[in-house]
Order: structure tokens, then C-alpha cells, then sequence
């Protein structure tokens, strides 16, 4: 099991982490979300050991894991950190990058390694290509190969599907995902991508200015968002007053809807007005105005502009 208990840390006397607790268990995909500068990144980099905690502990198995005071060089050797910057050598190629870190003493079973590494990130045909002639994507599915080679007992993942088409980053995810519940690996996914939260992790943890906001199972989390910060990170997200819904005469009481959330009823108590409509492939995202407030709301057709029409809670719609 891992274990944070109460960390905190600064790299000025400004903390930017702020007691912050959690355990994983064995085997869990763990996704951190937040927005852009809320310590994602940082929190990676603390567990993984490349900083000296100022409060608190982390424990893995019961062994503090420590920082560069009592490392010379940073980092636990049971854990892999995949940062970024992907940290390959440019000038050897794929195959070589992947096995960098791999013994040489048995030679076949270390290129057999390689060959099943490369298979799991879709990178076979550039075994013998060296890393400056990869694009972007394709480094860092090679760097993604690289952590793994070793079979780490905790992965640290910094947003490691960013620079990957959608076309590829569907099935990464699926084959890596499915690889580490194989064998039991602990990973950690810091992420701007709500499916990877959603489709993948076991459990999410919101993070909002070094602040462990929330930590809960995904689609938990999805379906009750304790905020709308909390919601907005998975979409567009209505905060509508309950009185506006004929729910409550309580005019401060709101609730947090998605656009999949509300469909048009003739007689829905929303009397909204179209202003724009966008196209996502099976459906349209439609901005509305109710009053000075935007409405977002879903639909299988574009709507009028200037349309007015009514909206209603779509009960079918939660979880």
C-alpha cells in the first residue's frame, strides 16, 4: 500500500501543497485532476521522491520513501516516473531506448522484453528508428516502453497520452491499462483528460491550489461533483438554481447539471434561447441564454438561432 500522510511542500517558503493525505492499495489506477498549476505535477514528483517533503510522510509497504537529503540520486528504485519531457537519448534508437535500463547478461530474453514493450505501445515497426526522427507522440510512447522495461511496483504517470493522436491514444490506454491491472502495478496518472478518469482510473483525486479537494471513484465523482470546479473539470457544467426548476422555493439552494442533463420538454420550466449550436459528432452542444445566464444543453439536431424553447431535468440521465 501507499501511503500520504499530511505532506506539504514548497520550493519557495510559499507552500503549494497543502496537507494532503491519501492511500492507494495494489493494483489501482489512480487519476489526479485539476487545473493547470495546481500541484499535479508537483505531487508526482513528491511521491516519487525527486523533493524533500516539508511536513509529513509517504510510506510504500511501510518504507518512507525519502528525497535527494538521503538519496544521492533521487528517485525509489520500485517506482518509475514518466515526466513531461519523455528523458530519451536521441541519438540511439527505439529498441535501445526501451532497454536502456535492462540487464545484458541474458541478451534473448532482454530483446524478447523489448519486442513485448514495444508491442504494448504500438511501436514495433520503429524498433531500429532512432529517437530524434520520432515525432512527438511516438517519443513518448517509446518513453512510456522505458518505464515500464523494468516491471515497476508504482508508475507515476505526467500526462502521458498529451502528445498522441486519438486515433493511437484510445488503444495506448487501453492496452496499458489492462497490462498494469495484470500485474498488479500501482499507477498515478496526472492528467487534463477527463476520459482517463473516467474510463480507466479505480478512483480520482481532485486537486485545486495544492488542495486535495476530493477522492472518491470515478464515476462518483462524475455523478455527485461536490462543486462546480469539481465538475467543470470533466465539461461544461449549468449551475441552476432548484427554484428555477420548480424543485424548492428556496431561492440560494442550486444544483450542478451537465448538458446531457437536460433535454427540451414543451412544457419544461426552463424557457431558454438558442444562441449557438456545435457539433460533436452524434449530437450538438447548444448554447442558450436564460436571462443573462448561459445554459448549455445537448441535442441530436442544430437548433434555430434565437429559438426559444423549454427545458426539463433528463432523469435518465444520471447515473
Amino acid at each position: 500500500m501507499l501511503a500520504v500522510k499530511n505532506i506539504s511542500f514548497g520550493y519557495t517558503d510559499t507552500k503549494i501543497i497543502h496537507h494532503i493525505n491519501f492511500t492507494i492499495t495494489k493494483g489501482q489506477n489512480i487519476a489526479v485532476i485539476g487545473e493547470s498549476g495546481c500541484g499535479k505535477s508537483t505531487l508526482l514528483k513528491l511521491i516519487y521522491g525527486l523533493y524533500d517533503l516539508d511536513e509529513g510522510e509517504i510510506l510504500y509497504k511501510n518504507e518512507q520513501v525519502l528525497g535527494p537529503k538521503f538519496n544521492l540520486v533521487p528517485g525509489m528504485p520500485y517506482m518509475k516516473y514518466l515526466a513531461q519531457d519523455f528523458d530519451l537519448m536521441p541519438y540511439i534508437t527505439a529498441a535501445e531506448n526501451v532497454g536502456k535500463y535492462l540487464s545484458n547478461i541474458y541478451p534473448e530474453e532482454k530483446q524478447q522484453r523489448i519486442k513485448e514493450l514495444l508491442e504494448i505501445v504500438e511501436m514495433s515497426e520503429f524498433a531500429d528508428v532512432k529517437a530524434q526522427y520520432l515525432s512527438g507522440g511516438q517519443q513518448q510512447r517509446i518513453a512510456l516502453a522505458k518505464v515500464l522495461a523494468l516491471e515497476p511496483e508504482v508508475l507515476l504517470l505526467d500526462e502521458p497520452f498529451s502528445h498522441i493522436d486519438n486515433f493511437r491514444k484510445n488503444a495506448l490506454r487501453r492496452n496499458l491499462f489492462a497490462y498494469l491491472k495484470q500485474k498488479g502495478i500501482i499507477c498515478i496518472i496526472a492528467t487534463h483528460d477527463s476520459v482517463d478518469a473516467l474510463s480507466f482510473a479505480d478512483e480520482t483525486l481532485v486537486i485545486k491550489n495544492g488542495t486535495l479537494l476530493h477522492k472518491a471513484p470515478s464515476k462518483e465523482i462524475y455523478y455527485n461533483p461536490q462543486d462546480k470546479y469539481t465538475a467543470s473539470l470533466f465539461g461544461e457544467v449549468n449551475e441552476i438554481k432548484l427554484e428555477q426548476l420548480t424543485l424548492t422555493q428556496k431561492t440560494e439552494e442550486t444544483v450542478l447539471i451537465y448538458p446531457h442533463q437536460l433535454k427540451i420538454a414543451e412544457d419544461g420550466p426552463l424557457k431558454v434561447v438558442v444562441k449557438q449550436c456545435y457539433f460533436k459528432g452524434n449530437h450538438y452542444l447548444i448554447k442558450s441564454a436564460l436571462g443573462r445566464q448561459v445554459i448549455f444543453f445537448e441535442h441530436y439536431t442544430a437548433l434555430p438561432v434565437d429559438k426559444e424553447v423549454g427545458l426539463a431535468v433528463n432523469r435518465n440521465a444520471f447515473g
